[in-house]
């Protein structure tokens, strides 16, 4: 009994520490993996060209005076986005010896909610 044979020791130890960290690999890599994808979902459900579409058309806007675009863009806004949608146009102001009209938008999809106030 006392020159017994620890090789086997040895193996089933190595053995051991090759699947945990084979388990704490595969961990990682799962939770890489769901991090990946909620953050690719985050930057999916922003409506950046959304957005753009909306100041775009809101810019043009101001220059025409017309006061049925206003009602077509928020009608149109709330039944192709499904967003509600406002914006204002407030009287000229002068900033530095310069003439500006500010912009302010109000966009909200249920999940983004955009505020700007631009000065054209």
């Amino acid at each position: 009994m006392a020159c017994m044979n620890e090789d086997g020791q040895w193996i089933v130890l190595m053995g051991l520490l090759v699947a945990v960290g084979l388990f704490f690999l595969a961990l990682v890599i799962n939770q890489s993996v769901i991090v990946g994808q909620t953050t690719a979902e985050g930057v999916i459900e922003f409506p950046k060209n959304d957005i753009r579409n909306l100041r775009e058309t809101v810019f043009s806007y101001a220059g025409s005076g017309d006061a049925r675009v206003k009602e077509d863009i928020i009608a149109i806004s709330l039944e192709r986005k499904n967003a509600v949608v406002d914006f204002w146009i407030d009287p000229e102001i002068e900033i530095s010896g310069h003439s500006y009209r500010p912009v302010t938008i109000h966009y909200n999809n249920g999940v983004t909610d955009y505020h700007e106030t631009a000065y054209i």
